[in-house]
């Protein structure tokens, strides 16, 4: 279970915007669809994994529920061929891949290496524990307590079926239960029939945990893994009854009882794959009459772009810019979850503000999607200059979600699993500059609103104060360095990373103030003085520069 977690883990941190890009990208039909499940799931070795990134792209309309069962589907035979490979007798390979896998992690630098080695070292870690396991179940043939239970079991095939479930569902993953069933059946413990049965229950077992992982994140992702769970719960039932009359056949066939739990396997993805492969419409259907669309719950997307505005350009601008201010009011909650985990550390931080940035991005594509079909209707001036302000700002907020969840999220993490603390004074002077950061939104969201002048200029001599504060902090923070403060010490790198991306932040914020402050002629072509009144009066121009600052308004 530790190994496939390390690759898991390896592989998605190495690769997995590349993995989520291509998943999107790869579902133009049912076949590709497939396939792209299919090689998602031998790249992480875990349809969970895939599973759950399917709905959740379904969930945020990146691809449709029918093309999404599709990639169910591929992801489930995908596990089974992986069942096959790790079953091959690869276990010599195991220290040759944990040395290599420790060797690149301790070398590497960056994430893509140190993903690829976790990978690396989590596949030896498994091949290895697949030789232990095979060793310890040896002796087991001789013991006549475990003879007695398993022997109960042959004759109530449905509690095979409940365990095989219950123990893929514990470890999150059917592939550890379908290798466990392969290493108990070739020390003779289950007998053939038995063994599909554990099969089949381990591929439903398998279904639930993506399941329940989805569940808050709307009607439509839990949808994509409600039928996904009836798929393999249909196939593991129908496997269930039919394995004593099939168990005999298979091994007549020439089969060992290891082929034929691997076998049974892929054939029961494969079966799955063929049949409902042409019925994802009537699956997705099914789908949404089990699990109805709840509004109230269906925060992901957006709730003000109706298409019937499209029509009326002053109605429709005011939806967009609704939205829009939704688009802030994500961002705040961003800012607020990254703060409470600098005070508090939290591990599963980063992965919350993921799903919050991935809503913003949802809403930016939804927005940038409204304004382009309303840009074919007639538009006057004014309104031509407020569709390109709503867009500006949505851009701008988009940003900041990127800003949280590449830069503030990463460091709120990384000062969790390190056990990171921050001197009295530091951990104050961030505090203090994200408070900043607060007023600074909400004025944003007034003047994005409002176009009120005034505030437009208090937004934008909100600059001075920030840069103020950053630099005084960083001072502050380097003083403590050369006094060789433990605290500060540990956490230089985090305390400055944090300063520069609030800077960041506030930078894109305050920029809504900028069309309005142009409109009025607040503001200057440029922070440098022509290079002729420079050369005829240096000594004046220094002077200027050290009087007016950078502030460009």
């Amino acid at each position: 279970m530790w190994g496939l977690r390390m690759i898991k883990t390896g592989m998605l941190r190495a690769f997995g915007a590349s993995l989520r890009q291509w998943i999107a990208r790869s579902t133009s039909n049912r076949l590709l669809a497939l396939a792209a499940g299919f090689g998602a799931t031998l790249l992480v070795q875990s349809s969970t994994a895939t599973a759950v990134i399917t709905a959740s792209f379904a969930g945020r309309e990146l691809l449709s529920a029918s093309m999404a069962q599709a990639v169910m589907l591929g992801a489930n035979l995908g596990t089974s061929l992986v069942a096959i490979i790790l079953s091959a007798g690869l276990g010599w390979l195991s220290p040759a891949l944990i040395a290599i896998g420790v060797g690149i992690h301790m070398r590497g630098r960056r994430a893509t290496s140190k993903g690829v080695a976790r990978a690396i070292l989590g596949l030896g870690l498994m091949l290895l524990a697949l030789e232990l396991m095979g060793q310890a179940t040896e002796p087991l043939q001789a013991s006549p307590l475990l003879g007695q239970v398993l022997g109960s079991l042959d004759s109530a095939p449905i509690l095979g079926l409940i365990l095989g479930a219950g123990l893929a569902f514990l470890s999150a993953s059917s592939l550890v239960v379908v290798l466990l069933v392969v290493l108990l059946a070739a020390a003779g413990v289950v007998t053939p029939a038995l063994a599909m049965v554990l099969v089949a229950g381990a591929n439903l077992g398998g279904a639930i945990p993506p399941f329940l992982a989805v569940s808050g994140e709307g009607a439509v992702a839990r949808r994509v893994a409600m039928c996904n769970l009836l798929v393999r719960a249909f196939g593991a039932v129908v496997l269930t009854f039919a394995a004593p009359y099939l168990a005999g056949p298979l091994m007549a066939l020439g089969l060992d009882v290891t082929g034929l739990v691997l076998a049974t396997h892929f054939g029961f993805s494969l079966v799955l794959a063929l049949v409902f492969l042409p019925l994802l419409s009537p699956l997705v259907r099914l789908g949404a009459a089990i699990v109805p669309a709840d509004p109230a719950s269906d925060a992901v997307g957006p709730r003000y772009l109706e298409d019937a505005a499209l029509s009326s350009p002053a109605i429709a601008l005011s939806a967009a810019a609704r939205e829009t201010l939704r688009l802030g009011d994500l961002v705040r909650t961003m800012l607020e979850e990254s703060l409470a985990a600098l005070r508090h550390p939290d591990p599963a931080a980063g992965e919350s503000l993921g799903r919050v940035e991935d809503e913003i991005d949802t809403l930016h594509s939804a927005i940038k999607s409204y304004l382009s079909r309303l840009g074919r209707e007639e538009l006057d001036a004014d309104d031509t200059r407020w569709s390109t302000e709503i867009m500006s700002y949505a851009i701008n907020l988009e940003h900041v979600g990127d800003i949280i969840d590449n830069g503030l999220s990463d460091l709120v993490t990384k000062k969790a699993r390190r056990q990171l603390l921050f001197s009295e004074e530091g951990m104050a002077e961030i505090e203090a500059l994200y408070e900043k950061t607060f007023e600074v939104l909400q004025l944003a969201q007034s003047v994005f609103l409002s176009r009120d002048a005034e505030l437009a200029r208090q937004l934008a001599d909100a600059k001075v104060d920030i840069r103020r504060m950053e630099a005084e902090s960083a001072a502050g923070h380097l003083d403590r360095l050369r006094h060789l403060r433990t605290e500060a010490v540990e956490t230089s790198g985090l305390h400055l990373d944090i300063l520069r991306d609030l800077k960041r932040v506030n930078a894109h914020l305050i920029s809504v103030a900028y069309p309005i402050l142009d409109d009025l002629g607040a503001l200057r072509e440029s922070r440098l003085r022509s290079s002729s009144k420079t050369a005829k009066n240096p000594k004046k121009s220094t002077r200027s520069q050290g009087t007016q600052g950078p502030q460009r308004a």
